[in-house]
Order: C-alpha cells, then sequence, then structure tokens
C-alpha cells in the first residue's frame, strides 16, 4: 500500500514539477522537444573510448537545472530505479577487454574500463535531458509538441490517454488494496490465492471506468484528436535556444573540447 501511495505522489510531484516558472519552462515545447532528441543522439554517437570528449555534453543538463530551479537530487531520486541498469550496460568490459590504454597516478586504464565509463556517463546524460524534459513541459504540451511534427493524432491521443489514466488505473489498484487490508488485518500484502480475483477485478474497473471517461469525452465534443490551448507562440528567443544548443552539441561532436580548454589553459 506505500508503495502504491508513493508511485502515485511521484506522479503527482512531476505534474507540480511542470508546472514551475522559469525560463526553461517558458520556452515553446516543440523547441525544448527537438533539443532534447538532437541532444540524445549526439551524446550516443560518440565513440566508445571518446570519454574526453563526451564529458563537455553534461553542460547541457547542468545548466538547464540551474536555469529552471529544478535540484539535481530530485533528477536521481526520481530514476533510482533505472540507474542501476544504466550501470550494468558495459559492467563486463573491464574484464572482458583489460588492454592498458594510459596510466593516471600510477593507476592503468584499461579499454573496457573506459568503454564502461563512456557508456555509463551516455545513459546518465540521456536521462537526465529525457527527465528535464518531462520536469518542465506536461504531457499536454509535449503531445502538442508532437502534433506539430505532424505525427498521426491517434498516437499522439494514445500517448496523452495512456499518461492520464495511469493515475487513475494506480488509484483504483490503491483503493482496492486498502479494502483488502481492512478484511485481512494483519496479513501484509495479497495473498496468492486472490491474485486472479484481484487482477480481474482491476480489469473490471479500469473497464468500467473508462468508458465512463469516453462517454463524458463524447459529450465534450471529443472526435479522436484534442484541441490544445494556452499553448505559448514560437518566439525568437526560442529559435535561438534550438540554434544556440544545436551549433554547442555539433561543436563537442567534432572537437575535442576538453582537449582544447586544457591546452588552451595550460
Amino acid at each position: 500500500m506505500n508503495t502504491m501511495s508513493e508511485a502515485i505522489r511521484e506522479l503527482a510531484d512531476m505534474d507540480t514539477l511542470a508546472a514551475m516558472d522559469s525560463p526553461v519552462h517558458r520556452r515553446h515545447p516543440l523547441a525544448k522537444l527537438l533539443v532534447t532528441v538532437l541532444y540524445i543522439f549526439i551524446t550516443v554517437s560518440f565513440p566508445i573510448y571518446n570519454l574526453s570528449g563526451l564529458i563537455p555534453m553534461v553542460l547541457y543538463p547542468v545548466f538547464l537545472f540551474f536555469l529552471s530551479g529544478i535540484p539535481i537530487s530530485t533528477c536521481f531520486y526520481k530514476l533510482r530505479f533505472i540507474l542501476p541498469l544504466i550501470c550494468a550496460v558495459g559492467i563486463w568490459n573491464p574484464i572482458l577487454n583489460r588492454t592498458s590504454l594510459f596510466s593516471i597516478g600510477g593507476l592503468t586504464i584499461s579499454a573496457g574500463m573506459l568503454s564502461f565509463l563512456a557508456l555509463l556517463f551516455k545513459g546518465i546524460f540521456a536521462l537526465m535531458a529525457s527527465f528535464l524534459l518531462i520536469a518542465t513541459t506536461n504531457i499536454e504540451k509535449i503531445c502538442y509538441a508532437l502534433s506539430c511534427l505532424h505525427l498521426p493524432d491517434i498516437l499522439v491521443t494514445q500517448m496523452l490517454i495512456t499518461y492520464r489514466y495511469v493515475s487513475l488505473l494506480l488509484k483504483e489498484a490503491h483503493t482496492m488494496i486498502q479494502a483488502y487490508s481492512l478484511r485481512a488485518p494483519g496479513q501484509r500484502g495479497l495473498h496468492y490465492s486472490t491474485w486472479g480475483s484481484f487482477v480481474g477485478q482491476l480489469l473490471i474497473r479500469s473497464m468500467d471506468r473508462a468508458s465512463r471517461l469516453y462517454e463524458s469525452m463524447q459529450m465534450r465534443g471529443f472526435h479522436g484528436s484534442f484541441y490544445y490551448a494556452n499553448v505559448e507562440v514560437w518566439k525568437m528567443s526560442d529559435t535561438l535556444w534550438v540554434l544556440l544548443w544545436t551549433a554547442f552539441f555539433v561543436t563537442a561532436r567534432l572537437f575535442n573540447l576538453s582537449v582544447l580548454l586544457g591546452r588552451l589553459f595550460a
């Protein structure tokens, strides 16, 4: 029950973060979506041993955390269940590839260790960028940005309804678990003999709730797609946002900024 309540609260927290007011939140959703996709694409395109060239890409999420007012700790807390999976990617590289490349303070760095760190940073950077997009842009604006890219309306509508219905599904499950705990005091969790009936009841309740929601949507004039209101118009600052970040990403990809800065301040 506590786990279910925590999941519901964390979904509500994401909506609260997206409702904040900052220069990042006020950017056009399409601008943020384009920059995020480009950032992830360029980040994962770095060569597997080019760790020094990859490091400057951290400036984008760090700058957005500072500009949006969202603590970095919030990002890692929300992603605490996904980060171990990212760490598991390439975890065998240091064991399978022990070719020595260089030494730092007597510590030998192998090719496997370097590739593992590069994969780890790529995953963390991509997750941070994705989190920032969701934390500074609510689902309605993200779907609006997707519709601006002329994605099929059925896909955009399905994404919006699915995201919004997840919280309702969790609340239904939470209510059922509470009712079960009141009828079985002192029992921890659901008994395995009730799993089948519990899932069946949850499915029936969900379908009934979905039918009522769809009927309400039809009564309000829903015909397969949503009309998004209160969306900011594209501004010159949004164009500059896209162009400047694109220039930085491309420059970081073509030139090793870590090496250039090291030579500049040497």
